[in-house]
């Protein structure tokens, strides 16, 4: 999958399947409803009108179902038929699995996917999953010529017509966003530390034609960063604060994500076990995510001001590494006393959102991280958490989880409650909770949400990806197609306007009548 190159076209030029291996795929009452003059390009002279009917006849998709057409060289696949009100109308998750085990081999390959208007950019980023670009198996090494996979959109319901110039590109940059997060996130920490980070934030950097601002090293100490130089310090390559600032005139507000880059987690001295330490790459997750998005969105074209801000350390132990008892102060004045250094996360992104804050007079701060364990048992392996302090914005990331596929769910915001956890005799705080059976993604969200300050009058959103940066032992890219529906409003593309939560009404979706039509039974059931 690594040399594959992901096309998007209105439309794949007919090709018999020897030539060109195809899978279609889509609900299968969308399958039903296009004529066979749509796809009988892509498969006679193999697959006549008669084996395709009959195919789709055979499908029971429970929840999902595939079947070939010829051989090895065509199948057809058949999505949830409908999904409840937490999941995607898109059904990403399931075209992913799909598209990964059921399409062809080849160097060749046509995907043609069969979909609502409403659900083309979950489903071109779901696609885009299937394809991760990082791997180090000598037979990839070796061969060196790219196999292109093509995918056309046919589209069903009200508005059926081909997809516009504008709507591919858009589609493209997105893919590219989340393959490029994907890719960062699966590199192990070896060819992916701190120094490796920043090149590839200035490589997208020189691609926007914007130069990062770098603070990294002793200089985050006299800055008072006390948080990445505590958590960092002790590494071999250095800690970083990297921004990248894109500030388009008649901008009308300002917007900063903040990004966890922690390329290894050892735990520091509060050393994590053999079992909990493999698979600590991810931990960068975050910050992986905010470099794929802020790409696509200013590619596509962001109206406001928008910066991503990267804090970027590798929590390691050594001499000089931070001890539990030590007593830091972050870039918000405040005191943290350790008493656990494996709870890295939080302050790092704490120094994080106060910069946004006071140095880049932000309006809305959004914090993605690869924070808790928790995240996994609160809101599960398929859903991040998300957490803010506003119930709009709350609102705002549940649907575009569903409009995007990148799935959230909301967790308890009471800070007079929860806080507490935090209390210290020595400092103003401690950085890990007491009790650790009462709400712990929660409360590492308040800790990070303390430093701006509860009473802080701007929108603060915090989303832990912990778990759903990963599927196995592959990164997903998670957070690209999220963050670029959640602040769609805020670009000149029609196709992000669409998707996104915020501004105008947006009319309901097939899928989602049905599923409130389903709701209604099941209540009067």
């Amino acid at each position: 999958m690594a040399n594959v190159l992901l096309e998007f076209k209105a439309s794949a030029a007919d090709s018999e399947p020897q030539n060109r291996p195809v899978l279609i795929v889509g609900q299968l009452a969308y399958l039903q409803q296009i004529n066979w003059t749509q796809v009988k390009g892509k498969l006679q002279p193999v697959v006549t009108k008669e084996i395709w009917q009959a195919a789709l006849a055979s499908l029971n998709p429970n929840p999902t179902d595939s079947c070939p057409l010829y051989l090895s060289f065509a199948a057809v696949g058949a999505l949830p038929s409908r999904v409840s009100r937490h999941n995607s109308p898109s059904s990403a998750h399931f075209l992913t699995r799909l598209v990964r085990t059921c399409l062809p081999a080849g160097n060749n390959r046509c995907i043609v996917m069969v979909c609502e208007r409403s659900d083309v950019f979950a489903s071109a980023c779901a696609i885009a999953r299937a394809f991760p670009l990082f791997t180090r198996r000598s037979a990839s090494s070796r061969r060196t010529e790219k196999k292109h996979v093509t995918v056309e959109f046919v589209t069903v319901g009200q508005d059926n017509g081909p997809l516009e110039v504008s709507t591919l590109e858009c589609l493209a940059s997105a893919a590219d966003g989340v393959r490029l997060a994907a890719r960062i996130v699966d590199t192990p920490c070896s060819e992916m530390n701190t120094d490796d980070f920043l090149e590839e934030i200035k490589a997208v950097g020189n691609e926007l034609s914007i130069t990062p601002t770098i603070i990294r090293g002793e200089e985050l100490k006299q800055k008072g960063f006390g948080g990445i130089y505590g958590v960092g310090k002790a590494a071999q390559h250095p800690p970083a604060l990297a921004v990248l600032s894109h500030t388009p005139s008649g901008a009308t507000q300002t917007i900063a994500w903040v990004g966890k880059g922690i390329v290894y987690d050892t735990g520091g001295l509060s050393i994590k076990g053999k079992t909990t330490m493999p698979g600590m790459k991810r931990d960068c997750g975050g910050a992986a995510a905010i470099l794929g998005a802020f790409k696509a969105a200013v590619k596509q074209g962001f109206k406001d001001n928008l910066h991503a801000v990267f804090c970027l350390a590798e929590n390691s132990v050594g001499p000089t590494a931070t001890r539990p008892d030590d007593i830091h102060t972050l870039y918000s004045g405040k005191t943290v006393e350790i008493n656990n250094t494996d709870a890295e996360g939080r302050l790092v992104l704490s120094d994080g959102v106060v910069y946004a804050n006071k140095d880049l007079s932000a309006d809305i701060i959004l914090d993605m991280a690869t924070l808790t364990g928790a995240q996994g048992i609160s809101t599960g392996k398929y859903h991040a958490a998300v957490m803010t302090n506003s119930e709009q914005w709350e609102a705002a990331c549940v649907r575009a989880g569903r409009s995007s596929g990148d799935l959230a769910h909301p967790l308890v915001y009471c800070p007079e409650l929860h806080f507490s956890e935090f209390t210290s005799a020595v400092a103003d705080m401690k950085n890990s909770v007491a009790d650790r059976e009462n709400a712990q993604s929660s409360c590492a969200g308040l800790f990070i949400g303390s430093h701006l300050g509860f009473d802080w009058p701007g929108i603060w959103v915090h989303v832990d990806i912990a778990s759903p940066v990963h599927a196995g032992e592959r990164a997903t890219g998670f957070g690209v197609a999220m963050l670029l529906a959640l602040f769609g409003q805020a670009s000149e593309d029609a196709l992000l306007n669409s998707v996104s939560p915020l501004g105008a009404a947006t009319a309901k979706t097939a899928s989602e009548d049905q599923m409130e039509r389903d709701c209604k039974r099941r209540r009067l059931v």
